[in-house]
């Protein structure tokens, strides 16, 4: 029984092996002979499974594309309408009114935004026969631009109710009209 392990010999094994040199191995055939016929394995297992991972990604691929198609198809309609604005026509016409330099047409123009705030407010679930009874329902928590409403609906009972008599000044008539643009951005009127 040996004593002594010489790993020398091993290393040296190997080393001749790999050069082509080695002994043969118990079956009669040289190891390097039989180490070429494992590597001939491995290489085809390896491109056979190359085959099928490259099936398996062209098939994944077609797939992914197929769902972005279907998803495209699906929620197309969706993005379109989220980049597309909105524009109340209404709206477009009150502001072309402000913009005119007679004082009848600012009239005429805070006299429709406040109609406009008068649907909004009905649409909103709000009961009573004027703006101002609908705005007495108004939790102050539910509207943020509650203040805007009743400084813009003041001016418009004066108007209503004083008519050419009531001086309007271009000033007032924006700043009205600023007040009910902000009413109805909060609700996304226009």
């Amino acid at each position: 029984m040996p004593t002594q392990l010489n790993v020398e010999y091993f290393f040296r094994l190997v080393y001749d092996c790999l050069t082509g040199t080695c002994s043969t191995t118990p079956g009669g055939a040289s190891f390097s002979a039989l180490l070429a016929q494992v590597w001939l394995w491995i290489v085809a297992v390896g491109y056979l499974a190359s085959a099928v991972a490259l099936f398996i990604i062209i098939y994944a691929l077609v797939r992914l594309f197929d769902i972005r198609k279907r998803e495209g198809d699906y929620y197309g309609t969706l993005l379109l309408a989220d980049e597309k604005e909105a524009v109340n026509p209404r709206w477009t016409h009150i502001e072309s009114l402000s913009g005119s330099v007679n004082p009848s047409d600012w009239r005429t123009a805070i006299l429709e935004a406040d109609i406009m705030l008068d649907e909004m407010l009905t649409k909103q679930g709000y009961r009573g026969a004027t703006v101002a009874e609908k705005l007495q329902e108004v939790e102050r928590a539910d509207f943020a631009t509650l203040g805007d409403a009743w400084e813009a609906h003041k001016v418009r009972n004066q108007i209503a109710h004083q008519g050419s008599s009531f001086d309007l000044s271009q000033t007032l008539a924006r700043r009205t009209l600023a007040h009910y643009e902000a009413v109805f951005r909060e609700f996304e009127a226009i």
